[in-house]
């Protein structure tokens, strides 16, 4: 039973009286070391000389390392003007700017298209997908790594005041009591800054076999410490990041297959 109302805002309040659980407060990776980590160290070797999309580029810390190490060029891709903004500074002082652009609104296909850590934030990653599909190159490759996932123990970002808290209490119960501390006025999940669209591994191998992609690789990482207790029933629980390769369907393939 999920915990709400009045008792839920006092609890809440009690175990975390002025913030919540911060992740990037653990991302200690710088951006080399992230993608090599997240996507293996033939990383470099794959993006040299290629056109590359960072969809939900943030700050801009991929997007500049990926032109840093040989890309030959790098468009970054966020809804934030404050991102994008960031991410131009960023380009300038690692002096790729020459290479490296920051737009809401891309207009060139590039060969491969990076997406990390995003597809728990979009807020319609559906039509995300259809969206990178016309800015693909036919073949070319998407690159998604992203998590945690919203089964994860603190797969409520913020709102993870304590392992699996977001799955404790109730929607409106968490954002009031981030509205203690929090004042952009957000109601749902969803309005948060960053968003929060509640990500499963389950509804993302959906929305990858109802889009115009197949997966070529796939691979839901266990937690650190964990992997004993991983298997395709505990996995929305005890996976720390998803990972996965995609690239176009056959021609003629339903969009539902």
């Amino acid at each position: 039973m999920l915990i709400g109302g009045q008792l839920g805002h006092g609890l809440l309040r009690w175990i975390s009286p002025g913030h919540g659980y911060d992740d990037t407060a653990v991302d200690s990776y710088d951006g080399r070391r992230k993608l090599e980590s997240l996507l293996g160290g033939d990383i470099w070797s794959q993006l040299r000389g290629r056109a590359v999309i960072d969809f939900g580029c943030g700050r801009g810390e991929i997007a500049v390392e990926m032109a840093r190490q040989g890309a030959a060029k790098v468009i970054g891709v966020d809804i934030r003007p404050s991102m994008l903004r960031a991410g131009e500074v960023l380009a300038a002082q690692s002096r790729v700017i020459d290479r490296c652009s920051f737009t809401a609104d891309p207009k060139e296909r590039a060969d491969f298209i990076v997406s990390i850590d995003s597809f728990e934030h979009f807020s319609d990653p559906a039509t995300v997908l259809l969206r990178v599909s016309e800015l693909l190159k036919q073949d070319g490759r998407i690159l998604i790594s992203f998590g945690p996932t919203w089964y994860h123990p603190y797969g409520g970002h913020l709102f993870s005041v304590f392992p699996w808290a977001h799955l404790l209490f109730t929607e409106r119960a968490l954002i009031r009591w981030r509205s203690d501390f929090k004042t952009d006025g957000a109601t749902r999940f969803e309005e948060v800054e960053g968003g929060l669209n509640q990500m499963t591994i389950a509804r993302f191998e959906r929305l990858v076999r109802e889009s115009p992609f197949e997966f070529e690789n796939f691979e839901a990482v266990p937690i650190r410490g964990a992997s004993r207790l991983h298997n395709h029933l505990t996995r929305e629980f005890f996976t720390a990041i998803v990972r996965c390769r995609l690239r176009r369907k056959p021609s003629g393939t339903a969009r539902n297959s």
